[in-house]
């Protein structure tokens, strides 16, 4: 069975491994207090343009999220949320958890605009009622999103205006930021995104790590407090080493970048292909995530081979299929699913 169901099926890129072996038997300070950490942490500074940030290294991107929005939230705050958004929809109610509320919006195309987030907190002002409701202080939104749509420069900079304007948090879960980086058409970058974000994180798990996400902090209030935040919630990681020699290999010789930019490609090989046979999509990307609306008897077919995952249905005898390459996917299987696919559609 050849994997097309995720972007974290394999390991870790076999640099980090290499890294991770060589200096395994080096001693140093725990809970990401080692060189390595900050070696990791000044490149991402220099990578995103300011030396004054906070950056620190959580295993996973649940708890990324857990630990940077409980830092960001009071008790009688919530986060606004596109409606597909991960916190919303695939964290098993983790933020709800913590006791806040996700205020969702509708999103088109995975995305939410200045506009929608500036008249949700119109009306949440201008309510006779005001003091019963959850009030709004954190926008959360995800760059790629969950359909591997990107945010333009314009929509971002409108974005953190209208945040600004009031008083909310930015907030920007970057699980597969490489992938959005390097993708064709995107006009963002790291230096984009810090001045946007008061606090916002590099995906590595999905990206050639073996585990973990860098979060990076402008805002200090949001700093001030935040390692006792992780502790609290369990994402302090006694051997916090392991995240900083992997991230500062992944940064070294833009390995992040390259390897992001293979997912991609291999991607568009296979985007090109459903194109070419007559294949809608669900949503038009450039990432490394597809969404093509598949015939069930050729997903069924596709799905003897390889594993494929049902995103929704579409009709009565087609779904939306999410298909998704990464940093490690063989341009070999690729070539063997496309001949795959024009054979079906010569049968």
């Amino acid at each position: 069975m050849i994997e097309f169901s995720s972007d974290y099926n394999e390991g870790a890129h076999p640099r980090l491994i290499a890294k991770l072996v060589e200096t395994n038997m080096v001693q140093t300070f725990g809970y990401g207090s080692d060189a390595y950490c900050d070696e990791a942490a000044d490149i991402i500074r220099n990578l995103c343009g300011q030396k004054d940030l906070d950056v620190h290294f959580i295993v996973g991107g649940t708890l990324t999220n857990l630990i940077s929005i409980s830092a960001c939230l009071r008790p009688h705050q919530g986060v606004i949320s596109p409606t597909n958004g991960h916190i919303h929809v695939q964290e098993t109610g983790s933020i709800e958890a913590t006791g806040h509320k996700i205020l969702t919006i509708p999103s088109k195309n995975g995305k939410i605009t200045a506009a929608q987030i500036d008249e949700y907190c119109e009306e949440y002002l201008n309510n006779e009622g005001i003091v019963h409701l959850v009030q709004p202080k954190l926008v959360y939104i995800t760059h790629p999103t969950e359909l591997g749509t990107l945010y333009t420069r314009a929509e971002m900079l409108a974005i953190s205006d209208v945040c600004k304007k009031r008083n909310l948090y930015l907030y920007v879960d970057g699980a597969r930021l490489g992938y959005g980086l390097v993708a064709e058409g995107n006009d963002t970058d790291l230096k984009l995104i810090t001045e946007c974000c008061d606090i916002f994180y590099i995906g590595g798990g999905k990206q050639g790590a073996l585990f973990g996400e860098a979060v990076v902090i402008k805002d200090k209030a949001i700093a001030s407090d935040f390692r006792p935040i992780m502790k609290q919630r369990g994402g302090l990681l006694s051997k916090g080493r392991l995240l900083g020699i992997q991230f500062s290999e992944l940064f070294k010789d833009d390995l992040y970048f390259e390897i992001s930019r293979h997912a991609n490609n291999m991607a568009s090989l296979i985007r090109e292909c459903l194109k070419k046979m007559g294949i809608e999509f669900f949503v038009e990307n450039t990432t490394n995530l597809l969404f093509p609306i598949l015939p069930d008897e050729m997903h069924d077919e596709l799905s003897k081979q390889y594993s494929l995952t049902y995103y929704k249905r579409w009709d009565k005898t087609s779904s939306v299929i999410r298909i998704a390459t990464s940093w490690a996917t063989l341009e070999q299987n690729v070539m063997k699913f496309i001949r795959d696919l024009e054979e079906y559609a010569c049968a």
